[in-house]
């Protein structure tokens, strides 16, 4: 592991990637719909209901907002090649957060830097005055070149075009080597913009009228929770506890590099109150709660103005520990499927929990159904590469129970639940030929408590990635998977016992 001052100097961003490794696939002039092939590619491993580009590289998510009937999905993108570098904001549009158009790079590099991560909103009353008593959107972004600051740019046409604003950068540099990612909402009882931002291994958050004149109003995270890693990619917003809009509890999010738990980049929340100006967390300072304790969630960052108040979010499916060496062609780098998020009450007090947006089931076709008892000797079987399991287990006899998925005769990916540990795992130690990196072939879990001997399982398996829910969204874990063509088996197993199951698989058509 290495600590924040072993970080390379800027302005290269803070990973072992080089910027020299640069392919030149050329720039992207066109559109892309999930699952689609192009010449050259690996389309089997192509994701069919969550986003790819077309060409070259991506990482963070940003600007993650809705706005006239569309959500707004922009991320960190290399338009020239399929390594990090050169970076710009890719933007896609979708009415479904399923079905994404990719339309032309929104923000590219200028003489303040290249364009690191950032935030999206909707200026509703025109408080910035860009946009003559209009709505329309602003961005919020790091420029990082000698040094990383913060700069705006607005969009009068749905975010077809922008423009950079004069006065940038908006927060110059105070001294800090990694100050970046700033994540923009307004609060309503305060009657402000509230900005976040990343400075070393803590968050700032600045206040503002009028999202051009910000002035910093506290600090978190000091001796709070893990700094294996330098912190990224904040983000803050309130929910309610089980649903009761009485008891609401806001939840701060920040990514790390390294430190995760499956080792690399993950991301990390807390629990807690805000004011207005300063966030108080709950629990013990050294208490770590990791939102998905797979190897291949980072940077989420959750959609501005969603009309109908949910909270919903996404991030980047990959680990910066191999991300440059994903073996996908002529595109790296993907989103997960978007989430939606809630909090709840749970043994060590409130937890967030997650579940695929509704609109994936929108998509579901080829229902197939099964029920009955599992042993060693069971021959269950389905096909698909892109499926979404639903399954029931009554735990018996058997001291592990799951779903394996992408089988053949290369091998497989298998999602368990091991009873005596109480761990839910995805295990990827044998999912295929493809070689990644040496710490790729792992098998990753999270603990998780089954009440009365009924474990809920959701499985979503897209082509290249297996996202897995429990017990409706306690427990998480995400991992890439890059299975060998044709495998695409999917059978529910109880290794060394029995125990019963109800099982339906659908096919995920977009």
């Amino acid at each position: 592991m290495r600590s924040r001052t072993d970080l390379p100097d800027l302005p290269r961003r803070r990973f072992l990637i080089s910027t020299g490794a640069l392919l030149g696939l050329g720039a992207l002039g066109g559109l892309t719909t999930p699952g689609r092939a192009i010449a050259g590619e690996t389309p089997h491993w192509r994701p069919a209901v969550r986003f790819a580009p077309e060409r070259n590289w991506i990482n963070d998510p940003n600007g993650l907002v809705f706005f006239d009937g569309e959500y707004h999905l922009f991320c960190q993108h290399n338009p020239s090649g399929d390594q990090w570098g050169n970076m710009s904001w890719l933007h896609a549009v979708s009415t479904d957060l399923v079905r994404w158009q990719e339309l032309p790079v929104a923000l590219e590099p200028d003489e303040l830097g290249a364009i690191f991560s950032g935030s999206a909103v909707v200026d509703h009353h025109d408080t910035s005055g860009f946009f003559g008593g209009k709505p329309g959107l602003v961005a919020l972004y790091t420029s990082a070149g000698d040094s990383q600051q913060q700069s705006l740019a607005h969009s009068s046409d749905r975010g077809r075009t922008w423009t950079k604003y004069d006065g940038n950068p908006v927060i110059p540099n105070p001294g800090i080597a990694d100050f970046r990612d700033p994540k923009v909402f307004w609060h309503e009882p305060t009657g402000r913009w509230v900005l976040l931002l990343a400075a070393g291994d803590r968050i700032q958050i600045y206040g503002s009228p009028n999202l051009r004149d910000w002035e910093q109003l506290s600090e978190f995270g000091a001796e709070r929770g893990a700094h294996g890693g330098v912190w990224e990619c904040p983000d803050l917003f309130e929910l309610p506890v089980d649903g009761d809009p009485a008891r609401t509890r806001w939840v701060m999010i920040v990514s790390i590099n390294p430190g995760g738990p499956a080792g690399g980049s993950a991301t990390q929340y807390f629990i807690g109150d805000f004011d207005g100006t300063t966030f108080t967390a709950e629990g013990p300072a050294d208490e770590v709660r990791w939102a998905d304790r797979g190897a291949d969630f980072y940077a989420p960052q959750s959609f501005s103005d969603v009309p109908d108040g949910r909270r919903l979010w996404l991030g980047w499916t990959s680990n910066w520990d191999y991300a440059a060496a994903i073996p996908t062609s002529p595109w790296r780098g993907m989103m997960s499927t978007p989430r939606e998020l809630g909090l709840t009450d749970a043994a060590g007090g409130v937890q967030l929990v997650q579940r695929p947006v509704a609109e994936l089931s929108d998509v579901r076709a080829n229902r197939r159904a099964w029920g009955g008892v599992l042993t060693d000797g069971s021959d269950v079987e389905f096909r698909g590469s892109a499926v979404d399991v639903v399954a029931t287990f009554r735990l018996g006899t058997a001291p592990v129970v799951g779903v394996d998925v992408f089988a053949g005769p290369g091998g497989r990916t298998r999602v368990g639940y091991d009873v005596a540990a109480g761990e839910l795992f995805v295990d990827r130690t044998d999912s295929g030929e493809a070689q990644v990196s040496q710490q790729f072939p792992a098998r990753h879990g999270t603990p998780l408590a089954v009440d009365g001997g009924v474990l809920a399982l959701r499985v979503v398996a897209d082509r290249s990635c297996v996202e897995v829910f429990a017990q409706d969204g306690r427990a998480v874990l995400t991992d890439l998977v890059f299975p060998d063509s044709g495998s695409d088996r999917i059978a529910p197993f109880a290794a060394g016992g029995r125990a019963e199951a109800e099982l339906e698989v659908f096919d995920l058509t977009p």
